[in-house]
């Protein structure tokens, strides 16, 4: 019987408060782990964080308001998170925000805020937890992304260049750290249901069942993903049971994106 327990484990997830963070978050409390939840917005992590303690009231969390879009923030993130917690076993690099516009429409400022949240963000935090988790010669590192990293799209700036960054630095951080049992994987967001297309189906003016429905016929799988579904596998990097995976790009998206 294959499970994926995380007991003991302790994990830092950035952009904790809703969606997929929110159910990585979840996943892993459930699977026993202790968890410290990163977001900016306080109440928001509070209300996630009573949530999940309800759901798994063995696990021990702790909610975090941070910028990781700057370096103090990070350090605030990850010094808070060791404080609460102890050493940092798994670290699930998540935050981020849509921004896919045409090139000449993309300023230096809309640039250096997505490398800064989407990409600056994730090597700040790595340099704070991966030399540790070389020294114990246990650690996971999870990237969150999306299929634009490795498909980019016309009109996906910046969030495509940001996002192939990240997955070149996984790749190389993977190399150097596989010999020390420090997995570091990437995990490729599709259409997976979430806030922004309930906000535009009200922008819309229409129902989001219907703009699901039409989203959903363009995927081979005819439907929309779900967050949890997208963390049941950041739950399977994260455990023990993923022991030989590292390096790896894996798309959740329903089999929408080509084989590159």
């Amino acid at each position: 019987m294959i499970t994926m327990p995380m007991t003991g484990r302790n994990a830092l997830v950035t952009g904790a408060s809703k969606g997929i963070g929110f159910a990585i978050s979840s996943n892993f409390a459930l699977a026993g782990a202790n968890v410290a939840l990163v977001a900016r917005n306080k109440s928001e992590l509070e209300a996630a964080k009573a949530v999940i303690a309800k759901a798994a009231d063995s696990a021990r969390l702790v909610a975090i308001s941070a910028d990781v879009s700057t370096a103090e923030g990070c350090s605030h993130a990850f010094a808070e998170a060791e404080n609460a917690l102890g050493q940092i076993d798994v670290l699930v690099n998540n935050a981020g925000i849509s921004a896919a516009k045409a090139f000449a429409t993309v300023t230096d400022k809309e640039w250096q805020d997505d490398l800064d949240l989407k990409l600056f963000a994730a090597i700040r935090l790595c340099r704070l937890a991966y030399p540790k988790m070389v020294e114990r010669r246990w650690g996971r590192i999870i990237n969150v992304l999306n299929t634009g990293a490795k498909a980019p799209r016309a009109n996906s700036m910046p969030t495509s260049v940001s996002r192939a960054a990240g997955l070149a630095l996984t790749k190389a951080l993977s190399n150097e750290g596989a010999p020390h049992n420090v997995l570091v994987n990437s995990l490729h967001v599709g259409l997976i249901e979430s806030d922004q297309w309930v906000r535009q189906a009200a922008r819309r003016g229409i129902k989001l069942d219907d703009l699901y429905a039409d989203m959903g016929s363009k995927i081979p799988m005819g439907r929309l993903g779900t967050a949890e579904e997208f963390a049941n596998v950041a739950l399977f990097l994260a455990s023990d049971a993923g022991s030989y995976v590292t390096g790896t790009a894996i798309n959740i998206d329903g089999g929408s994106t080509p084989v590159t």
